[in-house]
């Protein structure tokens, strides 16, 4: 008989394809991941993945059983969904955040999906600062939150990527890198990189400011600013320059600013992100849907 434990990994590896992200999800090691799918494999008497030490993919018949199981694991944690709100009288709305105009729209498309059917639920949507980010969830103004990773935080729950989009470099429209095709990571050694003001270790994520290049050489730190659009407003005004997502080019144009992208840093994700504490069912089926509207929205 297939043990919960041993489905709850093989779907969320089969969507992840990550060990590491998976064994976070579940809240266990990536030991025990292992040991799961080891076992549910011996069960299958076949492998259900490849992997290596850069990929992890379904084989065929891991493909198919995860189409086989997935719709009625689905089915079963609705249920759950269900019962465990009804028992607590619980169908209150869900709270969600959001930072960024691109984080927005997947928020808002995925309260609607959520609002679809018997079983659906209403999400009321709040639009929330940078520099009061996780703060927002630790004081319960939002349930779930839209955010750009890295989140380290012991007490926050980080969930699926919603999306991710390339890294780029705002500098003012005269500045001597506004012409360049790229620009690499080294090259914020000549820049003078915007930096948050403190009001937290987590306020903002820690490669948006960075001190030091790969290769050691120091970041020259510029004025402190408290939201993006300060930033912007700084950057266009010459004192600065600021990391961004490629998204600034679609909803944060201007005539002052240029935005440069990195050829060799990695991309910006965005991740659904909950209190541990306040972890339901309820805010993974947010979750859940919004991964899919993010996705979907990035390929188009």
């Amino acid at each position: 008989m297939l043990e919960r434990l041993e489905l709850e990994a093989f779907l969320a590896l089969a969507e992840e394809l990550h060990f590491g992200r998976t064994a976070e999800r579940l809240h266990v090691t990536t030991g025990r991941v292992s040991q799961l799918l080891k076992k549910l494999e011996g069960r299958v008497g076949a492998p259900l993945f490849t992997r290596s030490s850069r990929i992890v993919e379904l084989t065929e018949i891991g493909s198919q059983l995860r189409e086989d199981l997935q719709s009625g694991y689905d089915q079963i944690a609705r249920g759950m969904a269900r019962a465990v709100e009804a028992a607590n009288g619980a169908r209150n709305s869900l709270r969600a955040g959001f930072i960024g105009a691109l984080a927005g729209q997947v928020v808002h498309q995925a309260a609607r999906k959520c609002a679809e059917g018997e079983s659906g639920f209403p999400v009321l949507m709040r639009e929330v600062q940078v520099f009061e980010s996780l703060t927002s969830l630790r004081e319960g103004h939002v349930d779930v939150l839209a955010i750009s990773l890295p989140v380290t935080a012991p007490d926050i729950v980080v969930g699926p990527v919603l999306f991710s989009e390339p890294r780029m470099l705002g500098v003012p429209a005269g500045h001597r890198l506004a012409g360049r095709a790229t620009v690499s990571l080294e090259d914020l050694a000549g820049v003078t990189l915007l930096r948050p003001v403190h009001v937290g270790p987590d306020a903002w994520p820690s490669d948006r400011h960075p001190h030091r290049t790969p290769e050691g050489a120091e970041i020259v730190g510029g004025p402190r600013v408290k939201t993006f659009q300060e930033a912007l407003q700084l950057a266009g005004a010459g004192v600065g320059a600021v990391i961004v997502g490629a998204q600034a080019q679609r909803f944060h144009s201007r005539p002052d600013v240029v935005y440069v992208p990195f050829h060799d840093a990695p991309p910006i994700e965005w991740a659904a992100t909950w209190l541990r504490t306040k972890d339901a069912p309820r805010t993974r089926e947010f979750a859940r849907i919004a991964r899919g509207v993010g996705q979907r929205a990035t390929r188009g």
